[in-house]
């Protein structure tokens, strides 16, 4: 696997994280700086707080594009799977990949989350170092592996 050194010099993914947990949020924070990873995050805590960013509406008005996002599940307002569902079936946002970052692995959340065109499933580590590398391995795969539209 290359290093953060390695990578090419780009303009740097908008990277949202629909994330409650203050811990889970924080580790997602570590992860990034330790990789070294120049990609903007942004956070939000619930499902409605995620399509207020999406939408660009309220506080959220001036809110880039993202180019990837990392969604839990169990969200309070909406949960992750109405907000993946609204994500993949609007024409203006179901090119924008979503990994299911959750505690649950339950097949039927599972099956669900594919079902709603998840691009990846991902159950959060317990171990902070497992989770971190687990964080890099997604950034690493989606934005430096695969080519992505770029946002609108």
């Amino acid at each position: 696997m290359s290093s953060p050194a390695d990578r090419p010099q780009a303009t740097p993914a908008v990277v949202l994280l629909v994330e409650d947990d203050a811990g889970d949020e924080l580790m997602t924070r570590e992860a990034f700086e330790d990789n070294k990873i120049g990609n903007v995050l942004y956070v939000v805590r619930d499902g409605l707080e995620a399509l207020d960013f999406l939408y660009r509406r309220g506080e959220h008005a001036n809110a880039p594009r993202p180019d990837l996002i990392l969604l839990d599940l169990n969200l309070p307002k909406y949960d992750g799977r109405q907000v993946l569902e609204q994500i993949k079936t609007d024409s203006d946002l179901n090119h924008i990949p979503v990994v299911v970052l959750t505690t649950s692995a339950a097949e039927e959340d599972i099956l669900r989350s594919y079902k709603l065109h998840a691009n990846a499933y991902v159950t959060k580590p317990v171990d902070l170092d497992q989770f971190i590398r687990a964080i890099q391995q997604i950034d690493d795969f989606f934005v430096t592996v695969v080519k992505l539209p770029r946002s609108r």
